[in-house]
């Protein structure tokens, strides 16, 4: 099986036209399309848009620059019985 990925335009009559080179001749063949419409990007939303409010990231990125986290030790693990 072979998988050919291309683009193409659909005209004003709505349909499709393909022109696939395969290289196999005087052979049936079984062919799948599956299509996608190309839609143009989004401009990505605002974080007001997502529900932040608003300066909330110019507010608090490097809060924590001068205060480091620390990650304490754990304590260790507990011996559980084997599964079999």
């Amino acid at each position: 099986m072979q998988s050919i990925k291309l683009c193409s335009h659909v005209g004003a009559d709505g349909i499709l036209h393909l022109s696939i080179p395969t290289g196999i001749t005087d052979k049936e063949i079984e062919v799948t399309v599956i299509y996608q419409q190309l839609e143009p990007s989004a401009p990505p939303k605002t974080p007001e848009e997502l529900g932040w409010p608003a300066g909330f990231f110019e507010q608090t990125a490097g809060s924590l620059a001068d205060d480091p986290i620390q990650r304490y030790p754990q304590g260790e693990y507990d011996t559980r019985e084997r599964l079999e």
